[in-house]
């Protein structure tokens, strides 16, 4: 199993909880894995980027063109971040409108569902998976996150995760 990801995202939107989760699951599936995360100015809602090799590679980042998945928790991260995915590679996004690429409107099923806005990068992970995009599948991505999740948001995360699944069948 080889399998480069990217999670772009703006400063707040939950990229690195998904990278985590990621990383947590290709690690209790007995994978290698590598992450890499570059912040910017994510704390005033600025670009971040994380990396995922789940697999045996050298090092943590991913060359221009060689990612095999992208999750996009923002569209207009699409033009900044998406040169990292190869040719055929699977283009998640958050997104209201269609585009060259799988999208779900996860912020309108997160407020359809009562749940919090950055529950938005739960629901497109749980897309993406649900799709067959990802090395993991929905059971073991749904136990990470109970597992790592704190218990005042656990049963949210997990309905956001399942509202994700939903929508990719």
């Amino acid at each position: 199993m080889k399998q480069q990801i990217i999670v772009s995202g703006l400063g707040g939107q939950g990229a690195l909880t998904l990278t985590r989760l990621l990383a947590e699951a290709a690690a209790a599936m007995g994978l290698s894995v590598i992450t890499s995360e570059t912040h910017g100015m994510a704390q005033r809602g600025g670009t971040v980027i994380s990396m995922i090799k789940v697999g045996p590679f050298r090092g943590p980042l991913i060359p221009a063109g060689e990612a095999d998945r992208g999750l996009f928790l923002h569209p207009k991260n699409l033009p900044v971040h998406r040169f990292y995915l190869r040719e055929g590679g699977a283009v998640f996004v958050n997104a209201a409108l269609p585009g060259d690429y799988r999208s779900v409107d996860a912020r309108s099923l997160a407020a359809a569902h009562g749940l919090a806005p950055v529950a938005a990068n739960l629901i497109l992970l749980g897309f993406a998976v649900g799709q067959g995009g990802l090395f993991a599948g929905p059971d073991l991505l749904a136990e990470m996150i109970a597992a790592k999740t704190s218990e005042l948001f656990r049963e949210a995360s997990l309905k956001a995760f399942q509202a994700g699944l939903d929508a990719a069948a």
